[in-house]
């Protein structure tokens, strides 16, 4: 990517396009193109179609995406696959029309089978079910993947698909309705410890185990494989290490300063019980991941209760 190239972020106003935003910036991108979903519905394709015809982007990072944790996943599975195909399919095609340089696809760890050999290694995709909670935003993930490659075998397209791991930073979601787990504890015991109760409930057995990359990392990975990787297939994006869901919430606990205690709902689902990436193949490109957990989430605590999040 030259400077004076122009570079689509789709999404920039979520955690995952607001963090890339926010990389490319501060290397001294500035011809980026935004548009807001009430300026631009990407789930329109005459409306995706004119403004590709209108700007001509170089680059594209496609990192908007209907998203949500298991409850959200699991109550609108309908708008899951439907918004998901739609965004990725109308901007992959007129990236392709508009002879786009480059695109990145964003998925998810999702996309691996719930029982897939731990740690989740690239060629692990379509070897097993999925976790029927969220299954139909999983599949439309599948399909992205596919699209990209698809157009790259036939029409030479340089699209390239990354799966980050489970995402925490600015600009996430505290929404208790459908939020994802960290966000989600972050919020439950903020209220908590401000309300003065005496427990704190989490969903599920606390034994699954997730893996936690904050935003700006993943926007660094983002930023180093636009420039460095060509390949068709996936590349994971993550640390490398878990944390049980019980150690999370303690961890959680410590951090925001809440003093009661910590009741596990079991009749709540679990999901995956474990979604670990192998990101050898990422290390063997030379990134590694810089922030560590617990100065992750210390930070995310501070700017949520700045930005009156929580």
């Amino acid at each position: 990517m030259e400077l004076q190239d122009k570079i689509y972020v789709a999404g920039h106003r979520g955690m995952v396009g607001s963090a890339i935003v926010r990389r490319l910036q501060k290397a001294g991108f500035n011809n980026l193109i935004f548009r807001t979903s009430a300026e631009l519905d990407l789930t329109d394709q005459q409306q995706t179609k004119a403004f590709f015809e209108e700007t001509k982007p170089d680059y594209v990072f496609l990192a908007a995406a209907k998203v949500g944790g298991i409850l959200a996943n699991n109550t609108y599975r309908g708008q899951f696959i439907y918004e998901n195909l739609m965004i990725q399919n109308n901007v992959i095609h007129q990236a392709y029309v508009q002879n786009v340089k480059k695109l990145m696809f964003l998925g998810s760890s999702c996309i691996y089978p719930k029982m897939a050999p731990q740690p989740l290694k690239e060629e692990y995709l379509l070897t097993g079910s999925l976790e029927p909670t969220n299954q139909p935003y999983a599949i439309a993930k599948i399909a992205g993947i596919e699209m990209c490659d698809a157009y790259r075998a036939q029409y030479g397209c340089n699209f390239i698909s990354v799966m980050p791991t489970n995402l925490y930073g600015p600009n996430d979601n505290y929404n208790p309705q459908n939020s994802h787990v960290l966000p989600a504890m972050i919020r439950k015991m903020h209220e908590a410890k401000i309300e003065g109760k005496s427990e704190v409930v989490i969903w599920g057995t606390g034994t699954p185990k997730r893996e936690f990359l904050h935003a700006d990392d993943m926007a660094d990975a983002c930023f180093f494989l636009m420039q460095n990787y060509n390949e068709s297939g996936l590349i994971n994006i993550g640390v490398g290490e878990d944390i049980s869901i019980l150690d999370l919430a303690n961890l959680v606990k410590e951090i925001v300063g809440f003093k009661g205690s910590l009741v596990f709902d079991t009749s709540k689902p679990d999901g995956t019980p474990r979604k670990l990436m192998d990101v050898s193949k990422l290390h063997s490109y030379g990134w590694h991941a810089k922030i560590a957990l617990k100065e992750g989430i210390e930070n995310v605590y501070l700017t949520a209760q700045q930005q009156q999040l929580i």
